[in-house]
């Protein structure tokens, strides 16, 4: 579960490959099972989690994706899914859809969310669901920002996580 460095972000290339060597180094050291390898992140980790799942697409079992998204919030434009950044994409919720739908996704969001707007995992929801993907959406009423509380919490999660596997699909 690496940290990400002050002044950095999880969409900055440089911390997302070092993540990713980190999860080299833990498969080597502990034997990992590769068909087994999920990627989950939350608020900032939520939107590198659809950042690294858009690059890396069939190298995780499954995500699960807490009170992330695509576009930044308002008061932080620069925290974003590198894809917003390209002009040939029209739209950024459909094209990161494309490119995991093959991969099972839990997304949880807290409805009363002040710093990352809901829409923004219901949007990844309805895209998900139009391409045809695997999905799983739960909103927390009367919840804000902390709903990783509650979706750690979940009781289904950690079943279902264990369930997923590369070969499956």
């Amino acid at each position: 579960m690496p940290q990400c460095r002050n002044e950095k972000l999880w969409t900055d290339a440089d911390m997302q490959a070092q993540a990713l060597a980190a999860l080299e180094e833990s498969m080597k050291e502990f034997n990992g099972d590769p068909e087994r390898v999920y990627l989950t992140g939350l608020s900032m980790g939520g939107y590198g989690t659809w950042d690294l799942a858009t690059k890396h697409p069939g190298k995780f079992a499954a995500y699960i994706i807490i009170c992330g998204g695509i576009r930044g919030p308002a008061q932080f434009p620069a925290l974003h899914v590198g894809l917003v950044d390209d002009a040939k994409v029209t739209d950024p919720y459909a094209e990161t859809a494309r490119h995991v739908s093959k991969t099972p996704v839990w997304i949880f969001h807290g409805a009363d969310d002040p710093t990352v707007p809901v829409e923004e995992s219901r949007k990844m929801t309805a895209a998900l669901n139009a391409a045809g993907g695997i999905v799983r959406y739960t909103e927390f009423p009367g919840v804000g920002h902390e709903s990783w509380v509650p979706a750690y919490a979940e009781p289904e999660l950690f079943p279902w996580l264990l369930q997923q596997k590369l070969s499956r699909r």
